[in-house]
Protein backbone atom coordinates (compact mmCIF):
# COMPACT_ATOMS: atom_id res chain seq x y z
CA UNK A 1 0.00 0.00 0.00
CA UNK A 2 1.41 3.40 -1.04
CA UNK A 3 2.21 5.94 1.65
CA UNK A 4 0.86 8.63 -0.69
CA UNK A 5 -2.67 9.54 -1.68
CA UNK A 6 -3.81 8.60 -5.19
CA UNK A 7 -3.00 11.27 -7.76
CA UNK A 8 -5.32 12.44 -10.54
CA UNK A 9 -4.02 11.86 -14.11
CA UNK A 10 -1.23 14.29 -14.95
CA UNK A 11 -1.73 16.43 -18.05
CA UNK A 12 1.24 18.16 -19.64
CA UNK A 13 0.87 21.81 -20.51
CA UNK A 14 -1.94 22.53 -18.07
CA UNK A 15 -1.99 26.19 -17.02
CA UNK A 16 -1.22 26.97 -13.39
CA UNK A 17 -4.28 27.46 -11.20
CA UNK A 18 -4.20 29.49 -8.00
CA UNK A 19 -6.35 29.42 -4.86
CA UNK A 20 -6.56 31.46 -1.67
CA UNK A 21 -7.80 29.76 1.49
CA UNK A 22 -8.92 31.84 4.46
CA UNK A 23 -8.41 29.76 7.63
CA UNK A 24 -10.07 30.56 10.93
CA UNK A 25 -9.96 28.72 14.24
CA UNK A 26 -13.14 26.69 14.00
CA UNK A 27 -16.53 26.17 15.57
CA UNK A 28 -18.93 23.44 16.61
CA UNK A 29 -21.44 22.39 13.98
CA UNK A 30 -24.33 23.14 16.34
CA UNK A 31 -24.91 24.72 19.78
CA UNK A 32 -25.31 21.31 21.40
CA UNK A 33 -23.23 19.44 23.95
CA UNK A 34 -22.32 16.55 21.59
CA UNK A 35 -21.20 18.96 18.83
CA UNK A 36 -19.21 21.08 21.26
CA UNK A 37 -17.59 17.96 22.73
CA UNK A 38 -16.40 16.83 19.27
CA UNK A 39 -15.01 20.27 18.59
CA UNK A 40 -13.27 20.63 21.95
CA UNK A 41 -11.74 17.16 21.71
CA UNK A 42 -10.04 18.05 18.43
CA UNK A 43 -9.07 21.56 19.52
CA UNK A 44 -7.72 20.70 22.96
CA UNK A 45 -5.90 17.59 21.72
CA UNK A 46 -3.52 19.72 19.65
CA UNK A 47 -0.14 19.72 21.44
CA UNK A 48 0.51 23.27 20.25
CA UNK A 49 -2.67 24.46 21.98
CA UNK A 50 -1.99 22.73 25.29
CA UNK A 51 1.69 22.17 26.09
CA UNK A 52 1.24 19.65 28.89
CA UNK A 53 2.77 16.14 28.76
CA UNK A 54 0.36 14.08 26.69
CA UNK A 55 -0.42 11.29 29.22
CA UNK A 56 -1.25 13.81 31.94
CA UNK A 57 -3.31 16.02 29.66
CA UNK A 58 -5.21 13.03 28.22
CA UNK A 59 -6.46 12.17 31.71
CA UNK A 60 -7.48 15.78 32.44
CA UNK A 61 -9.12 16.29 29.06
CA UNK A 62 -11.07 13.02 28.89
CA UNK A 63 -11.67 12.58 32.60
CA UNK A 64 -12.81 16.09 33.48
CA UNK A 65 -13.01 18.74 30.76
CA UNK A 66 -14.94 16.82 28.09
CA UNK A 67 -17.41 15.62 30.72
CA UNK A 68 -18.11 19.07 32.16
CA UNK A 69 -17.39 21.85 29.72
CA UNK A 70 -19.41 20.89 26.57
CA UNK A 71 -22.82 21.42 28.19
CA UNK A 72 -21.81 24.80 29.63
CA UNK A 73 -20.21 25.95 26.38
CA UNK A 74 -23.20 24.77 24.32
CA UNK A 75 -25.49 26.98 26.41
CA UNK A 76 -23.21 29.94 25.69
CA UNK A 77 -23.09 29.19 21.96
CA UNK A 78 -26.90 29.09 21.92
CA UNK A 79 -27.03 32.74 23.03
CA UNK A 80 -25.05 33.95 19.99
CA UNK A 81 -26.02 31.39 17.32
CA UNK A 82 -27.28 33.00 14.11
CA UNK A 83 -30.04 31.75 11.85
CA UNK A 84 -27.42 30.74 9.26
CA UNK A 85 -25.22 29.03 11.85
CA UNK A 86 -22.20 29.80 14.00
CA UNK A 87 -21.23 33.51 13.86
CA UNK A 88 -17.61 32.66 13.12
CA UNK A 89 -18.56 30.42 10.21
CA UNK A 90 -21.17 32.85 8.87
CA UNK A 91 -18.83 35.85 8.89
CA UNK A 92 -15.94 33.86 7.45
CA UNK A 93 -18.16 32.67 4.58
CA UNK A 94 -19.26 36.22 3.88
CA UNK A 95 -15.68 37.50 3.98
CA UNK A 96 -14.69 34.77 1.52
CA UNK A 97 -17.39 35.80 -0.97
CA UNK A 98 -16.58 39.49 -0.67
CA UNK A 99 -12.85 38.86 -1.09
CA UNK A 100 -13.46 36.73 -4.17
CA UNK A 101 -15.63 39.47 -5.65
CA UNK A 102 -13.10 42.23 -4.99
CA UNK A 103 -10.18 40.21 -6.35
CA UNK A 104 -12.30 39.46 -9.41
CA UNK A 105 -12.95 43.19 -9.88
CA UNK A 106 -9.19 43.70 -9.78
CA UNK A 107 -8.78 41.23 -12.64
CA UNK A 108 -7.68 38.10 -10.79
CA UNK A 109 -8.78 34.68 -12.03
CA UNK A 110 -8.51 32.86 -8.76
CA UNK A 111 -10.35 30.48 -6.45
CA UNK A 112 -11.16 31.86 -3.01
CA UNK A 113 -12.44 29.52 -0.33
CA UNK A 114 -12.27 28.98 3.42
CA UNK A 115 -11.42 26.31 5.97
CA UNK A 116 -11.42 25.83 9.73
CA UNK A 117 -8.43 24.60 11.67
CA UNK A 118 -10.70 22.58 13.93
CA UNK A 119 -14.11 21.32 12.93
CA UNK A 120 -15.43 21.68 9.41
CA UNK A 121 -14.62 22.34 6.70
CA UNK A 122 -11.27 20.84 7.63
CA UNK A 123 -8.09 22.17 6.06
CA UNK A 124 -7.17 18.75 4.64
CA UNK A 125 -10.54 18.28 2.94
CA UNK A 126 -10.47 21.76 1.42
CA UNK A 127 -6.92 21.29 0.12
CA UNK A 128 -7.77 17.85 -1.28
CA UNK A 129 -10.75 19.33 -3.12
CA UNK A 130 -8.58 22.12 -4.58
CA UNK A 131 -5.95 19.64 -5.76
CA UNK A 132 -8.60 17.45 -7.40
CA UNK A 133 -9.82 20.55 -9.24
CA UNK A 134 -6.33 21.10 -10.65
CA UNK A 135 -5.07 23.80 -8.31
CA UNK A 136 -1.28 24.05 -8.43
CA UNK A 137 -0.62 27.09 -6.21
CA UNK A 138 -2.23 27.71 -2.82
CA UNK A 139 -1.99 30.72 -0.51
CA UNK A 140 -3.18 30.02 3.04
CA UNK A 141 -4.25 33.05 5.03
CA UNK A 142 -4.63 32.29 8.76
CA UNK A 143 -7.15 34.86 9.94
CA UNK A 144 -5.11 35.64 13.03
CA UNK A 145 -3.54 39.12 12.85
CA UNK A 146 -1.00 38.14 15.51
CA UNK A 147 1.32 35.17 15.12
CA UNK A 148 1.33 32.52 17.82
CA UNK A 149 2.54 28.95 17.96
CA UNK A 150 -0.92 27.94 19.20
CA UNK A 151 -2.79 29.54 16.29
CA UNK A 152 -0.91 30.38 13.08
CA UNK A 153 1.64 27.60 13.51
CA UNK A 154 -1.09 24.99 13.85
CA UNK A 155 -2.40 25.96 10.41
CA UNK A 156 1.08 25.51 8.93
CA UNK A 157 1.41 22.16 10.73
CA UNK A 158 -1.87 20.87 9.34
CA UNK A 159 -1.17 22.02 5.78
CA UNK A 160 2.31 20.52 5.83
CA UNK A 161 0.95 17.23 7.19
CA UNK A 162 -1.35 17.17 4.17
CA UNK A 163 1.55 17.91 1.83
CA UNK A 164 3.48 14.95 3.25
CA UNK A 165 0.78 12.64 1.91
CA UNK A 166 1.22 13.82 -1.68
CA UNK A 167 3.47 12.60 -4.44
CA UNK A 168 2.80 15.63 -6.64
CA UNK A 169 2.70 18.64 -4.32
CA UNK A 170 1.32 22.07 -5.22
CA UNK A 171 3.23 25.26 -4.41
CA UNK A 172 2.12 26.65 -1.07
CA UNK A 173 2.56 29.93 0.75
CA UNK A 174 1.42 31.19 4.15
CA UNK A 175 0.67 34.61 5.59
CA UNK A 176 2.47 34.78 8.93
CA UNK A 177 0.77 37.84 10.47
CA UNK A 178 -0.61 41.30 9.72
CA UNK A 179 -0.75 42.89 13.18
CA UNK A 180 0.92 46.11 12.00
CA UNK A 181 -0.47 46.22 8.47
CA UNK A 182 -1.42 49.84 7.80
CA UNK A 183 -4.72 49.03 6.06
CA UNK A 184 -5.75 46.63 8.85
CA UNK A 185 -5.03 49.29 11.50
CA UNK A 186 -6.92 51.85 9.39
CA UNK A 187 -9.94 49.52 9.25
CA UNK A 188 -9.87 49.21 13.04
CA UNK A 189 -9.64 52.99 13.37
CA UNK A 190 -12.61 53.43 11.06
CA UNK A 191 -14.71 51.01 13.10
CA UNK A 192 -13.93 52.89 16.35
CA UNK A 193 -14.65 56.30 14.83
CA UNK A 194 -17.91 55.01 13.37
CA UNK A 195 -18.86 53.85 16.86
CA UNK A 196 -17.98 57.24 18.33
CA UNK A 197 -20.15 58.99 15.75
CA UNK A 198 -23.08 56.99 17.08
CA UNK A 199 -22.30 57.09 20.81
CA UNK A 200 -20.11 60.15 21.25
CA UNK A 201 -16.38 60.47 21.88
CA UNK A 202 -14.75 59.30 25.10
CA UNK A 203 -14.90 61.62 28.09
CA UNK A 204 -12.38 62.04 30.90
CA UNK A 205 -13.89 59.17 32.89
CA UNK A 206 -14.28 56.89 29.87
CA UNK A 207 -11.86 54.28 28.55
CA UNK A 208 -11.13 52.30 25.38
CA UNK A 209 -10.27 48.72 26.35
CA UNK A 210 -8.37 46.79 23.67
CA UNK A 211 -8.86 43.12 24.54
CA UNK A 212 -6.91 40.27 22.97
CA UNK A 213 -7.28 36.53 23.44
CA UNK A 214 -4.97 35.34 26.19
CA UNK A 215 -2.16 32.80 26.20
CA UNK A 216 -0.25 31.21 29.07
CA UNK A 217 2.56 33.47 30.32
CA UNK A 218 4.88 30.55 29.62
CA UNK A 219 4.40 31.07 25.89
CA UNK A 220 5.93 34.54 26.13
CA UNK A 221 8.75 33.28 28.33
CA UNK A 222 9.58 30.62 25.72
CA UNK A 223 9.80 33.14 22.89
CA UNK A 224 6.32 33.42 21.36
CA UNK A 225 5.96 36.92 19.80
CA UNK A 226 2.18 37.12 20.32
CA UNK A 227 2.22 39.41 23.37
CA UNK A 228 4.49 41.94 21.68
CA UNK A 229 2.51 41.93 18.44
CA UNK A 230 -0.73 42.56 20.36
CA UNK A 231 0.82 45.55 22.09
CA UNK A 232 2.03 46.94 18.78
CA UNK A 233 -1.49 46.74 17.35
CA UNK A 234 -2.82 48.50 20.43
CA UNK A 235 -0.19 51.23 20.21
CA UNK A 236 -0.73 51.86 16.50
CA UNK A 237 -4.50 52.00 16.91
CA UNK A 238 -4.26 54.36 19.89
CA UNK A 239 -1.96 56.68 17.95
CA UNK A 240 -4.35 56.82 14.98
CA UNK A 241 -7.20 57.63 17.35
CA UNK A 242 -5.13 60.37 19.06
CA UNK A 243 -5.85 58.93 22.48
CA UNK A 244 -3.88 59.72 25.60
CA UNK A 245 -2.13 56.79 27.34
CA UNK A 246 -4.51 57.00 30.32
CA UNK A 247 -7.53 56.65 28.01
CA UNK A 248 -6.49 53.20 26.72
CA UNK A 249 -6.00 49.84 28.39
CA UNK A 250 -4.70 46.69 26.67
CA UNK A 251 -5.95 43.48 28.29
CA UNK A 252 -6.15 39.72 27.65
CA UNK A 253 -9.28 37.61 27.89
CA UNK A 254 -10.36 33.94 27.79
CA UNK A 255 -8.10 32.66 30.53
CA UNK A 256 -8.34 28.89 30.99
CA UNK A 257 -7.07 26.78 33.89
CA UNK A 258 -5.05 27.80 36.94
CA UNK A 259 -1.77 28.73 35.26
CA UNK A 260 -0.66 32.36 34.97
CA UNK A 261 -1.72 33.85 31.63
CA UNK A 262 -0.81 37.08 29.87
CA UNK A 263 -1.89 40.05 31.96
CA UNK A 264 -3.75 42.20 32.75
CA UNK A 265 -6.86 40.02 32.51
CA UNK A 266 -9.85 41.64 30.80
CA UNK A 267 -12.65 40.69 33.22
CA UNK A 268 -10.94 41.81 36.48
CA UNK A 269 -9.76 45.01 34.76
CA UNK A 270 -13.30 45.92 33.72
CA UNK A 271 -14.59 45.13 37.19
CA UNK A 272 -11.96 47.40 38.74
CA UNK A 273 -12.79 50.20 36.30
CA UNK A 274 -16.46 50.04 37.25
CA UNK A 275 -15.62 50.07 40.96
CA UNK A 276 -13.15 52.96 40.56
CA UNK A 277 -15.67 55.31 38.98
CA UNK A 278 -15.01 54.88 35.27
CA UNK A 279 -18.33 55.83 33.69
CA UNK A 280 -18.07 54.21 30.27
CA UNK A 281 -15.92 51.66 28.52
CA UNK A 282 -15.77 50.87 24.82
CA UNK A 283 -14.24 47.45 24.17
CA UNK A 284 -12.69 46.36 20.88
CA UNK A 285 -11.09 42.97 20.17
CA UNK A 286 -8.66 43.44 17.23
CA UNK A 287 -7.42 39.84 17.36
CA UNK A 288 -10.80 38.60 16.12
CA UNK A 289 -11.52 39.65 12.53
CA UNK A 290 -14.88 37.84 12.72
CA UNK A 291 -17.27 37.91 15.65
CA UNK A 292 -17.51 34.66 17.58
CA UNK A 293 -18.26 33.23 21.01
CA UNK A 294 -15.30 35.04 22.60
CA UNK A 295 -16.55 38.46 21.45
CA UNK A 296 -20.33 38.12 21.41
CA UNK A 297 -20.77 36.15 24.62
CA UNK A 298 -17.62 36.65 26.70
CA UNK A 299 -17.29 40.39 26.01
CA UNK A 300 -20.65 41.74 24.82
CA UNK A 301 -22.58 39.77 27.46
CA UNK A 302 -20.44 38.62 30.41
CA UNK A 303 -18.00 41.53 30.48
CA UNK A 304 -20.86 44.01 30.14
CA UNK A 305 -22.61 42.51 33.16
CA UNK A 306 -19.41 42.56 35.22
CA UNK A 307 -18.66 46.21 34.46
CA UNK A 308 -22.18 47.47 35.10
CA UNK A 309 -22.54 45.40 38.27
CA UNK A 310 -19.31 46.94 39.59
CA UNK A 311 -20.69 50.47 39.20
CA UNK A 312 -20.00 51.37 35.56
CA UNK A 313 -22.63 53.42 33.74
CA UNK A 314 -22.26 52.47 30.05
CA UNK A 315 -20.62 49.57 28.24
CA UNK A 316 -20.19 49.28 24.47
CA UNK A 317 -18.73 46.40 22.50
CA UNK A 318 -17.35 47.55 19.14
CA UNK A 319 -18.05 44.71 16.65
CA UNK A 320 -15.27 42.83 14.87
CA UNK A 321 -14.36 43.93 11.35
CA UNK A 322 -16.57 41.20 9.86
CA UNK A 323 -17.72 42.40 6.40
CA UNK A 324 -16.54 46.01 6.73
CA UNK A 325 -15.53 47.44 3.34
CA UNK A 326 -12.22 48.83 4.61
CA UNK A 327 -11.30 45.42 6.06
CA UNK A 328 -12.17 43.50 2.89
CA UNK A 329 -10.03 45.93 0.91
CA UNK A 330 -7.19 45.52 3.41
CA UNK A 331 -7.52 41.74 3.11
CA UNK A 332 -7.43 41.93 -0.69
CA UNK A 333 -4.31 44.12 -0.55
CA UNK A 334 -2.68 41.61 1.83
CA UNK A 335 -3.53 38.70 -0.47
CA UNK A 336 -2.24 40.49 -3.56
CA UNK A 337 1.12 41.16 -1.90
CA UNK A 338 1.51 37.49 -1.02
CA UNK A 339 0.50 36.41 -4.52
CA UNK A 340 3.42 38.36 -6.00
CA UNK A 341 5.06 36.36 -8.77
CA UNK A 342 2.03 34.14 -9.30
CA UNK A 343 0.31 35.46 -12.41
CA UNK A 344 -3.40 35.38 -11.55
CA UNK A 345 -4.76 38.19 -13.68
CA UNK A 346 -6.63 37.70 -16.92
CA UNK A 347 -4.14 37.24 -19.75
CA UNK A 348 -4.28 39.73 -22.62
CA UNK A 349 -4.27 38.29 -26.14
CA UNK A 350 -1.46 40.09 -28.09
CA UNK A 351 -3.34 39.65 -31.38
CA UNK A 352 -6.50 41.14 -29.91
CA UNK A 353 -4.43 44.02 -28.51
CA UNK A 354 -2.90 44.63 -31.97
CA UNK A 355 -6.34 44.67 -33.61
CA UNK A 356 -7.59 47.13 -31.01
CA UNK A 357 -4.60 49.39 -31.67
CA UNK A 358 -5.27 49.35 -35.44
CA UNK A 359 -8.91 50.21 -34.90
CA UNK A 360 -7.93 53.08 -32.62
CA UNK A 361 -5.55 54.43 -35.31
CA UNK A 362 -8.25 54.19 -37.98
CA UNK A 363 -10.73 55.98 -35.73
CA UNK A 364 -8.18 58.69 -35.04
CA UNK A 365 -7.51 59.15 -38.77
CA UNK A 366 -11.23 59.64 -39.46
CA UNK A 367 -11.86 62.08 -36.61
Amino acid sequence: MSRYLAEPPHRHGTAASTAVVLVNLGTPDAPTAPAVKRYLREFLSDPRVVEIPKPIWWLILNGIILNVRPKKSAAKYATVWMQEGSPLRVHTDRQTKLLKGLLGERGHQITVTSAMRYGSPAISSVLTHLKAAGTTRILLVPMYPHYSASTTATVVDEACAWLQQLRNQPEMRFVRNFHDDDAYIAALEKSVRKHWQQHGALGEKDRLVISFHGLPQRSLDLGDPYFCECHKTGRLLSERLNLKPEQVKITFQSRFGKATWLQPYTAPTLHSMGAEGINRVDVICPGFVADCLETLEEIAQEAREDFLAAGGKAFHYIPALNEDDAWIKALADLVERHLAGWSTKTAIDPQALEVSARQALKFGARS
